[in-house]
């Protein structure tokens, strides 16, 4: 009886030894307790006026609702700052050939680049420089204005900063 009990308290402190702390949203445990995003500039050869601060604002949004991290507007913890680098529409699928005996698009695609460098000064080995980009595709006959541009925009950013918070926070 008394090895069935040290059995029971062995198998479950290895049970629970190895399943390191993590809340719902994935965020390993950290140290830090603030964060900062500074502004990340439209350096994009073609430009959207106003994804500059849609982008900025979607990043400190996703930080502030997935971990319980403070937002600052200087010497945070952690620091993310970067650039748009690219914003391009692309056509994607052809359909058949069209009155004058070209080729039409039937889909075009919007993508956007975002370059992004992470500082933790917690832990210095944590810190990055990466590229994070996506795309949304559309039909060719829809304009890129109104409902069509902020659906794509935010597809696009909702990806990036996920993979941003992912790279820099999740650890995965």
């Amino acid at each position: 009886m008394k090895n069935l009990k040290y059995i029971l308290i062995l198998l479950i402190a290895t049970t629970f030894s190895g399943c390191g702390i993590y809340n719902f949203t994935g965020a390993a445990p950290i140290d830090a307790k603030t964060f900062q995003v500074n502004f990340f500039q439209n350096n994009a050869d073609l430009i959207e006026p106003g994804i500059d601060r849609e982008f900025t604002l979607a990043l400190q949004d996703l930080i502030m609702n997935q971990t319980n991290l403070n937002l600052v507007s200087s010497n945070g913890d952690l620091l993310y700052e970067g650039e748009i680098t690219d914003y391009r529409i692309t056509p994607m699928t052809a359909t058949a050939v069209t009155t004058d005996g070209g080729a039409a698009a039937a889909q075009n695609r919007l993508t956007i680049r975002v370059n992004v460098r992470f500082s933790n000064k917690k832990k210095e080995t944590d810190d990055f420089e990466k590229t994070f980009e996506f795309y949304h595709d559309y039909p060719a006959q829809s304009q890129l204005v109104g409902t069509v541009l902020n659906e794509a925009i935010k597809d696009i950013f909702e990806r990036i900063t996920q993979d941003i918070f992912n790279e820099s926070l999740a650890k995965w």
